[in-house]
């Protein structure tokens, strides 16, 4: 949605202009331009017309009258909108943080991160702690997982890769066992494979 702005240029008169003279004493020409009354009263104004706006503005000074240090407390407040602050942990208060009043359903500050606590890892079950060993692979694990590692070994220890090695020839057996054994438990619990 676009906005459209009622005035065509920057010193065109404001269409919610009363309708009365300026408020510079001796003038009669219309207001249609104001100004603010003081920095205490921003929402307060004066009426001008384009002339005696122009020369208000120009005399405008906000910090008029401020000390140094009255200058850098305001602008410290205008850095926060004028609304209260406090250190880190005080919550405003002055005494000692209260962990009671804080509440972290998410638990995020207890972990170092967003969700629930972590559950321990699941244990394998003990019938595949050998083959999982053999494999390299932890629990749990998923199908894609275990058959991307078994292509990996069966390339590494193939007796073909290792001139006919009887060494290489055993190591092969024991990697099809393993690799039998667990793929048949992932296929029969195919709720097991997908997580992990």
């Amino acid at each position: 949605m676009t906005r459209r702005f009622t005035r065509t240029r920057a010193y065109a008169p404001d269409p919610a202009a009363p309708g009365h003279h300026c408020d510079m004493p001796g003038c009669k020409l219309a207001a249609g331009y104001r100004a603010p009354k003081s920095r205490f009263e921003l929402n307060e104004y004066f009426w001008f017309c384009l002339e005696h706006v122009r020369a208000y503005n120009a005399a405008w000074d906000f910090y008029k009258g401020m000390s140094p240090g009255q200058i850098e407390a305001q602008l410290r407040a205008d850095t926060s909108w004028q609304r209260p602050t406090w250190p880190l942990g005080r919550n405003g208060a002055t005494g000692q943080f209260d962990e009671d009043a804080l509440r972290d359903p998410l638990h995020i500050l207890a972990t170092g991160r967003a969700g629930p606590p972590r559950r321990p890892p699941l244990e394998a079950p003990p019938e595949l702690r050998e083959p999982l060993a053999t494999l390299g692979l932890a629990w749990p694990l998923t199908l894609d997982t275990l058959k991307s590692r078994y292509k990996e070994l069966a390339k590494r220890h193939h007796p073909d890769a290792n001139n006919g090695d009887r060494a290489a020839e055993e190591r092969i057996k024991v990697i099809n066992i393993a690799y039998a054994a667990l793929r048949g438990r992932l296929a029969a619990e195919p709720k097991m494979a997908a997580t992990g």
